[in-house]
């Protein structure tokens, strides 16, 4: 149309025509401004769209896919919101709520109520409005020294938000109407009472605490727990007998028991040795308080000792210690709130096979579900600094992709619906990311359309020898993987072996990808267990067995033309030498076997691929 103008306006012609021809041109003209004046709005709205999506959504309600688009603070070490809240935080306020413990859970020796001992910041809302709580619970305000000469200083009391979901959810949450609570488990802080460390009595004063807060005149009934570690543990043990004011819990490398905690196929810690008696020293002193004794205190420091070397002998089961502290057979018969799991594939303090298959199992007992699983190690996922720190073949070739600073636009989602009633009900999904760095989304996982690929040692893999405390390992390598693999769920390896003259073994098994030597993941097991799971069985000597390892969860890219290689050891990181370990005569005989690879396929058209808010592109991790 442009040019056809152009042309007519150096025709030469008659008046009338030239007045003609003027008007089809001015015509022209104001026909083809409107249109470009549509088009440019429309592109220019489309362009916008692009760089700040919250134009076209709430900013809670972005779409995970849309969120890289997000105009989100960038340059902090957590997650913030996009925008500030609007209510001040009113003074903290102390309160002690007395317990009624069962009998078996009363203590002797200088007995006092059960109390517990929380602090409470309530924001500064219009008079009538309820607000729910966000809680987080655990033995380390007033924790470490205790005032013990040359031992250091304990750290805060309750009183002070934390470092870890104190202070974040203080400054995050709480001016957005929500209250937070900080409270300390039975003896620790000031809460009474002997420390029953993740037992019963401790899972009993937990549980008050939650009744408590939903009680009160200021709360609209909603309480959801929160915390990391210890104090994601307590989450759990929150929803094993759960109030009905508790309906949301967000366990962040939570254990789900005690034993699953440091037995691995009955492959045992090194801290398991000392993890109770640990906590009873770092929270004890020489006043009257901890004067007092519960029948756990004596059990819990030697239980270890007996699961470790009499495994076959009952070892295990001479008490109901570990039987007390498995949490999550009980969420799953008693708890219908929600949870939101979140784990480090990276974590070597509570191993992410707590987390799967955890999370298809709530899902099958009617809890809704979300989880968020990075291959960050035992942190949050919003902390780059921390994120930054990891090796290579331990998070590193992730980074940064893997920081999450939408987590607290996540959140803000999830607790305006289970705590205020807002919005929809969030859609479970998986969000997982590969060992390299990228990010997919998935119903649950491992995937429902995950295949298992079967190989098996001494025809797609090779290796075979002797695996025994004093040196001896086994490398198993497998053929080229000409087309790649994407590894998506929890690898097994079923080991044929026969024992030497010690009647026990244990095997350690590191996978690599051969080609980069890059270390991907690990299993570890004990023939005692060689079924997996906590029954023990006994072993004889010059006898055949089938070990049912299964490695930790993995998602694994293993590129086109690269293989992948197994070392076998008899100990690991992170786990003690087996009982036969020094035994000149033990060992196990690797004889053949099966290795399973659970296997998606998505190639990079897959709808499950999404970009995490690019923080990295915009500013440098601050010093």
């Amino acid at each position: 149309m442009a040019d056809d103008f152009i042309d007519a306006e150096i025709i030469e012609s008659s008046p009338t025509r030239n007045k003609k021809q003027l008007n089809i041109s001015l015509s022209a003209t104001i026909a083809f401004s409107i249109v470009f004046l549509f088009l440019s709005m429309s592109f220019g709205e489309a362009l916008s769209d692009e760089n700040n999506v919250e134009s076209v959504y709430d900013w809670w309600d972005v779409p995970l896919h849309e969120r890289h688009k997000m105009d989100l603070p960038m340059d902090t070490m957590r997650a913030q919101l996009p925008e500030n809240g609007t209510y001040e935080i009113l003074p903290y306020t102390e309160h002690f709520i007395t317990v009624d413990l069962p009998a078996s859970e009363q203590d002797v020796g200088y007995p006092d109520e059960a109390k517990m001992h929380v602090a409470l910041w309530l924001p500064d809302v219009e008079e009538g409005v309820k607000v729910p709580v966000i809680m987080t619970i655990h033995p380390y305000y007033d924790f470490g020294g205790e005032g013990m000469p040359g031992v250091g200083a304990d750290s805060n009391p309750n009183t002070i938000p934390d470092g870890g979901v104190g202070q974040w959810v203080y400054d995050t949450f709480v001016p957005h109407g929500y209250a937070l609570a900080q409270a300390s488990t039975f003896g620790t802080g000031k809460s009474t009472h002997c420390q029953d460390v993740k037992g019963l009595g401790e899972q009993v004063g937990i549980q008050a605490v939650v009744d408590w807060l939903g009680q009160q005149n200021w709360s609209n009934g909603n309480v959801g727990l929160m915390g990391k570690s210890y104090a994601g543990t307590t989450n759990w043990e929150a929803a094993q007998q759960p109030s009905e004011h508790l309906k949301t819990i967000v366990p962040i490398s939570g254990s789900i028991g005690v034993q699953e905690m440091f037995y691995r196929n009955g492959s045992s810690e090194a801290r398991a040795m000392g993890y109770d008696a640990a906590y009873q020293a770092a929270t004890a002193d020489l006043t009257t308080d901890d004067m007092r004794v519960c029948s756990d205190d004596l059990v819990g420091p030697l239980n270890p000792w007996s699961t470790y070397a009499f495994a076959e002998f009952g070892g295990a089961e001479w008490n109901d210690y570990w039987d007390e502290r498995r949490h999550l057979p009980d969420v799953l018969e008693n708890y219908r709130g929600s949870v939101y799991l979140v784990w480090g594939l990276q974590d070597w303090n509570v191993d992410p096979y707590h987390a799967f298959p955890t999370y298809q199992l709530m899902r099958d007992a009617g809890i809704n579900a979300r989880a968020i699983a990075g291959q960050w190690a035992h942190n949050y996922p919003d902390q780059p600094d921390r994120h930054s720190e990891l090796g290579s073949g331990y998070g590193g070739e992730a980074y940064p992709n893997m920081s999450r600073m939408d987590w607290a636009v996540e959140l803000y989602g999830w607790f305006q619906y289970y705590l205020k009633d807002i919005g929809d009900e969030p859609e479970p999904m998986v969000q997982i990311q590969t060992h390299d760095g990228k990010w997919h989304v998935e119903e649950t996982w491992p995937p429902e359309d995950m295949t298992w690929q079967m190989e098996t040692i001494g025809t797609e893999w090779n290796g075979d020898g002797v695996v025994n405390g004093l040196g001896g390992s086994v490398t198993l390598t497998s053929q080229v993987y000409e087309n790649g693999l994407h590894v998506s769920g929890l690898p097994t390896l079923h080991l044929d072996v026969s024992t030497q003259a010690c009647n026990g073994g244990q095997i350690f098994a590191t996978l690599y990808d051969d080609t980069l030597n890059l270390r991907l993941g690990h299993a570890t097991m004990d023939i005692r267990y060689r079924e997996g799971g906590y029954d023990a069985n006994p072993v004889a000597p010059f006898s055949s067995y089938t070990m049912l390892m299964e490695f930790n969860p993995l998602d694994v890219i293993v590129p086109a033309g690269h293989s992948l290689r197994i070392e076998l050891t008899e100990a690991g990181e992170d786990y003690l030498p087996g009982p036969c370990a020094t035994n000149p005569l033990g060992g196990l005989s690797i004889e053949g076997g099966t290795i399973g690879l659970p296997l998606i396929d998505r190639p990079p058209s897959h709808d499950a691929w999404f970009f995490a808010p690019p923080w990295w592109d915009q500013q440098a991790i601050p010093s």
